[in-house]
């Protein structure tokens, strides 16, 4: 920075100019006044040197010792001396000046010849050239004192000399006047500079450090020097330091706290400008991104291009300064997109948007209707035959007693039909609420095997399939709720048989680990579709579709059973292959009766 464009310049020419023109004004007042008194002393001079010429010639008169002295009296004081009497000049004395004035400027001019006519004394500064003389004629400025002789009439004695001797003194006071002021100067530079880096080194320490802390380091300091304004302001640029650190740091700290909550946030978040340029995107809101460039074919560097919808979801709240709410779908999955204006005090300045994934609440409309339509549907075929063979019973169409014990069986596997229904149903929402009450006990793993092959070896048979069980490891003893157990085995063995062709094998297989214990049934059926295979463990699923009695079952029985799998900490999984067969496979942990306990 240039020195006049920094604080110690601009301070330092500030003092210099004031005490120049104070200098030169003061500097002006005493020259004047010094030429004024040299001139009014230099007249008191020559008037009392008039008057003592006048005491001697008055005393002594016109004789030639008299006008020797006069005359040497004139030259020691560089003065020409004119005597006057009767109005007439008698003598003079005009040899040490280079010029000489006639009589006419001592009889003619107004103030000189008060002299003569009224007897006063008079001093008079003043150019006496002759009228005839050119302008350039050389001659000075002269100083006559004029003095009356008291026993002479119209009687005066003039004693005039010019006024370089005057001039000299003066130009020897402007010099010495003009040395002193330029000393004065310098020393005054000297000292407003120093005065100047004195006063403003505080400040340009305070500068450094504020260029630091806008740089970002704010442990820096400023030295308390003095105790005066530039130290207080010290102290409070030292507090204001402080007071902004710690705002610094609480606002880095509200920073982190919210990166951290969009961050950890299930939903998509994400702020707009005025423009419409993407500001903030919490993960979430990426990844929504993701899957829509990829829906799009769109390339990375495209990083901020919106959707459609989303463009015209801002420009309407931006202009109509109200939340609105849209949903799309993007690869599948449906997002609900909520997005509110943000204001600047009164204007706009950008807007918030809320991404949510719906997909799960949709699917879960989606199986609630689905529930309400399969129970609605499971109860009213059995529903239309009780009210069917009531209404037969009633009209008595059912002539014989054969008919009626028909109609009554019907009508009772019906009822035992939605009763299983409804109980199943009961116990799914039991289970589902996490109500599910385990009966634990030791179990031999091998005999509770044997025992459901025996119960299902009937059933088997009459569909000419082979069932099997095979059991490997050691220590059979298990930890288990039997009957919930014996549940879920009946249920897969009986799946199993059900979706088996004849000829076919359905096997148990149990193999005993350290820490786990795995239960796979195993058929060689017609197997599941691989779209199919998600939604197995679903309420009211059916392989094949139908709706219809026979060999098709409720649907809650793959649901129940895997809830009561995970209510023993274990998992129920399932592989298939069309046309050769499925695997449900359990995974147990080995639990102890201690370890369930505690």
């Amino acid at each position: 920075m240039m020195l006049w464009q920094s604080v110690v310049g601009k301070l330092w020419f500030t003092i210099l100019l004031l005490v120049s023109v104070v200098l030169s004004i003061l500097m002006v007042l005493l020259l004047r006044s010094l030429e004024q008194h040299n001139l009014t002393e230099a007249e008191t001079q020559l008037q009392k040197h008039a008057s003592m010429l006048a005491t001697i010639y008055e005393e002594q008169g016109n004789d030639p010792d008299n006008r020797e002295m006069i005359d040497r009296y004139g030259e020691n004081f560089s003065s020409n001396i004119a005597i006057f009497e009767a109005g007439e000049k008698v003598w003079s004395s005009e040899n040490y000046l280079p010029f000489r004035l006639p009589p006419e400027v001592f009889t003619e001019d107004t103030d000189l010849s008060r002299v003569l006519q009224e007897g006063a004394v008079v001093a008079k500064e003043a150019d006496f050239r002759p009228r005839s003389a050119s302008i350039d004629s050389e001659m000075e400025t002269i100083m006559v004192v004029g003095v009356p002789l008291n026993n002479v009439d119209n009687g005066a004695v003039y004693m005039y000399q010019t006024l370089s001797i005057i001039e000299q003194t003066s130009n020897e006071t402007r010099r010495i006047v003009y040395l002193s002021a330029g000393i004065a100067i310098i020393l005054t530079t000297v000292f407003a500079f120093f005065l100047s880096s004195r006063m403003t080194a505080p400040l340009r320490k305070m500068r450094q450090a504020a260029l630091e802390v806008a740089e970002g380091n704010f442990q820096t300091k400023v030295p308390i020097l003095t105790h005066d304004e530039i130290g207080q302001l010290a102290i409070a640029f030292n507090r204001m330091r402080r007071e902004l650190n710690r705002n610094i740091a609480a606002l880095n700290q509200e920073k982190e706290q919210l990166a951290r909550i969009l961050s950890s946030m299930a939903d998509g978040v994400m702020t707009f400008n005025r423009k419409g340029e993407v500001v903030v995107m919490n993960p979430p809101a990426e990844r929504f991104f993701e899957d829509w460039r990829y829906e799009m074919e769109l390339q990375e560097s495209i990083a901020h291009q919106l959707p459609e919808e989303m463009n015209e979801l801002f420009q309407k709240v931006v202009t109509q300064e109200r939340e609105e709410l849209i949903e799309i779908v993007v690869q599948g999955r449906s997002w609900a997109i909520l997005m509110a204006p943000l204001y600047d005090q009164e204007d706009v300045r950008g807007t918030v948007a809320v991404i949510r994934d719906m997909t799960e609440e949709r699917l879960h409309d989606k199986l609630r209707k689905d529930f309400i339509a399969n129970v609605s549907h499971e109860l009213r075929t059995p529903i239309s035959l009780l009210q069917g063979y009531s209404e037969a019973i009633v009209d008595d169409v059912a002539g014989t007693e054969e008919d009626q014990k028909e109609i009554a069986r019907i009508i009772y596997d019906e009822s035992l039909r939605m009763g299983r229904l409804v109980n199943e149903l009961l116990d799914l929402a039991r289970m589902e609420a996490g109500h599910t009450e385990l009966n634990k006990a030791e179990v031999n793993i091998q005999e509770f095997s044997e025992r459901m092959i025996r119960k299902f070896y009937g059933y088997a048979a009459e569909d000419g399939l082979h069932l099997t069980t095979h059991l490997t490891g050691e220590n059979p003893i298990v930890w288990i709720d039997p009957d919930r157990m014996e549940q879920v085995l009946t249920n897969l063995l009986h799946n199993a048989i059900r979706h088996t062709e004849q000829g076919g094998d359905v096997a148990l297989n149990i193999r005993l680990k350290t820490d786990i214990i795995e239960i796979d049934v195993a058929d060689t059926g017609s197997g599941i579709k691989e779209e199919d295979l998600p939604f197995v463990f679903e309420r009211f699923y059916k392989g094949d579709k139908s709706r219809t009695r026979g060999r098709s079952g409720t649907g809650l029985g793959l649901a129940i059973a895997k809830n009561i799998v995970e209510a023993h900490q274990g998992e129920l999984s399932v592989h298939s292959r069309m046309n050769k067969g499925t695997t449900f496979s359990i995974h147990l942990p080995r639990i102890t009766v201690e370890a369930d306990e505690r």
